[in-house]
């Protein structure tokens, strides 16, 4: 496996990390000005989706060691479009609590597979590289994110950015599904050495 199966992978991860920073830049004032939250209670909606994490994520890991790493990041992406979708429809405070438990288990799903998946798809002495590429890729993710949020958010308003940003999860949700993919667990080939033809 070259690594062009690295790239791919965060490629298709990619729509997720973008639309996480877009959401993550608006919901506070979404929630703030649409739901009348106080800032003590924004606090207890992410603390919310926290608790669900530290409870799932071990579970979820051991799912994806049984069913397979993709199966359950593709749950985890999913979930994240669903969640984002929910956003559009909230209108009460109460609501959202549920939403971020649901949110909470995505990010537990996807911090227990993504990182594994990369560890796949890399040779053990290429690893720490691989990771980098990952960490990289949440970066770019980030710098996207939050400006495309403030930028749309300001424009068309908050609901409708919340369904771009699970569109966008959505695609690549579908990407990652339609995906040719090595059986887990199967040693990957080395790398091509820099300059060599891929």
């Amino acid at each position: 496996m070259e690594k062009r199966s690295l790239y791919l992978l965060c490629a298709r991860i990619f729509p997720l990390m973008v639309c996480s920073g877009i959401v993550y830049s608006v919901l506070p004032l979404y929630i703030t000005q649409e739901l009348k939250a106080s800032p003590s209670e924004i606090g207890l909606i992410y603390m919310t989706g926290a608790v669900a994490g530290v409870l799932l994520a071990p579970r979820l890991g051991k799912l994806g060691d049984r069913i397979g790493r993709r199966r359950v990041l593709l749950l985890s992406m999913v979930g994240f479009a669903v969640t984002f979708s929910i956003y559009f429809f909230l209108s009460h405070l109460s609501q959202a609590f549920a939403v971020q438990a649901l949110e909470g288990a995505s990010w537990a799903a996807l911090g227990a597979t993504a990182p594994a998946l990369v560890a796949d798809v890399a040779p053990r002495e290429e690893r720490g590289w691989a990771m980098g590429v990952y960490e990289r890729t949440w970066s770019l993710g980030w710098i996207v994110g939050p400006l495309a949020g403030g930028f749309l958010a300001e424009h068309i308003g908050f609901r409708p950015t919340f369904l771009i940003g699970a569109g966008l999860v959505a695609l690549g949700a579908l990407s990652l599904a339609l995906a040719p993919g090595r059986p887990e667990g199967s040693p990957p080939p080395p790398f091509p050495a820099p300059g060599a033809s891929s």
